[in-house]
């Protein structure tokens, strides 16, 4: 690795023995140093903003008169400042310079980290709460988290953009998913051949496989001479009720936003009826917006207390067949009333109702979630975990099966 990359990885502090860099090179150090220069645990190892040591630590940052001549430079560089490298001295750069500078130095999977970072590391507001800057920025996953966290700041102009990022966002991932619900509600095959011929019912691999002694070597072809179906598991006819109860907590921002993708995607299921409810100290009842999650979405208040007794009990109001509900408990657990809670769901388990604890739904997490009572719900027969949403579609047409 040449000197000049060590230069960019190590920072500003790595000057006095590698030198400074010039060009491109000393642009894309201005722009990891604008970002990362404000990181808390520099000021701990005796780096300053901008990457000089401290005073205690060498006496090179130190002016003629033993002044500590690099707290300036470093406050200026915390405020979003950094000298430019043509030399013209230090000028305050914005969010939006910054995300010009990246989209133009880095390449594109550089840019996520950078743009990830900013908004959820060091939450620089203005990247997603500036209008200029929310139309440089790529919509991804880590954007709409930021919109989510920061949409009771915008004023009406930038929400209207903000929506619009979200749509796209919820669009990409609403597709995705959907891929995987019809795969798993649409049945799968047997094993049972079926003379019922039908496209669906087609079975490719098994045929080719039949009708290999019939290739041709002149043409390249192989005649089918016997095709093959096999059937499909049958559909379940009795009609099935999924309750998602999804904790609005901050930690639960992921959650929260799979949560509306898969109710989503699950409300055209045959056979299967599906709720969306939203709780923290109080219980709302979303449903009848599922089928617009980007109003569901902007519509969600993050943050506040934690009542999952009460969501659980309304949930319960829901139930008619208990023997095919599914009750889906999407939080971290961390409840103000644990006992209640616990309660509340042993009821449900009582009387039939499959109840499913995830402390995450996303596509890999690392939950924080109260273990002791995760242990709890577990004595109850309650299955508790994370899964992705395309786990969460096989679980449920598991039970339906």
């Amino acid at each position: 690795m040449s000197a000049e990359r060590w230069r960019l990885i190590l920072g500003d502090a790595s000057a006095s023995v590698l030198g400074d860099v010039t060009g491109e090179a000393a642009e894309r150090d201005g722009a990891l140093e604008w970002l990362y220069g404000r990181d808390p645990a520099r000021a701990a190892q005796g780096v300053r903003a901008g990457g000089s040591r401290s005073a205690s630590a060498s006496s090179a940052s130190d002016g003629g008169d033993g002044t500590d001549t690099s707290t300036d430079a470093g406050a200026e560089r915390r405020r979003g400042s950094r000298a430019r490298p043509n030399g013209i001295g230090t000028t305050v750069v914005t969010a939006v310079d910054w995300l010009d500078d990246i989209h133009r130095l880095f390449p594109r999977e550089t840019i996520h980290r950078l743009e990830r970072d900013a908004v959820e590391k060091y939450e620089i507001t203005e990247v997603v709460t500036d209008p200029e800057a929310l139309e440089r920025i790529e919509p991804s996953v880590t954007l709409l988290r930021a919109l989510l966290r920061t949409k009771h700041l915008m004023d009406p102009r930038v929400l209207a953009m903000a929506k619009k990022a979200v749509d796209e966002v919820v669009r990409e991932l609403i597709e995705k998913l959907s891929v995987d619900v019809r795969k798993t509600f649409h049945g799968t095959r047997s094993r049972q051949r079926t003379s019922f011929r039908n496209s669906r019912n087609f079975d490719f691999p098994a045929t080719v496989l039949a009708n290999l002694k019939h290739w041709s070597p002149e043409t390249r072809s192989i005649a089918i001479e016997r095709p093959l179906f096999s059937s499909r598991t049958r559909r379940h006819t009795d009609t099935w009720t999924l309750i998602l109860l999804v904790d609005q907590s901050g930690s639960m921002v992921d959650s929260v936003v799979h949560s509306a993708v898969t109710a989503a995607c699950f409300w055209n299921v045959p056979g299967l009826r599906t709720h969306l409810i939203a709780y923290d100290t109080n219980v709302v009842d979303l449903t009848s917006e599922v089928l617009d999650p980007v109003e569901l979405l902007m519509g969600v208040q993050l943050g506040g207390g934690n009542d999952g007794a009460k969501a659980v009990d309304y949930a319960g109001q829901l139930v008619d067949t208990p023997r095919r509900t599914i009750v889906v408990i999407i939080s971290d657990l961390y409840e103000s009333a644990p006992d209640t809670f616990v309660r509340s769901i042993s009821r449900l388990t009582d009387e039939g109702v499959k109840v499913l604890a995830l402390a995450a739904l996303d596509e890999g997490g690392e939950p924080d979630y109260d273990r002791e009572i995760a242990r709890r719900l577990a004595r109850l027969g309650v299955h508790v975990g994370a899964m992705t949403p395309g786990g969460l579609a096989e679980f449920v047409a598991g039970c339906i099966r």
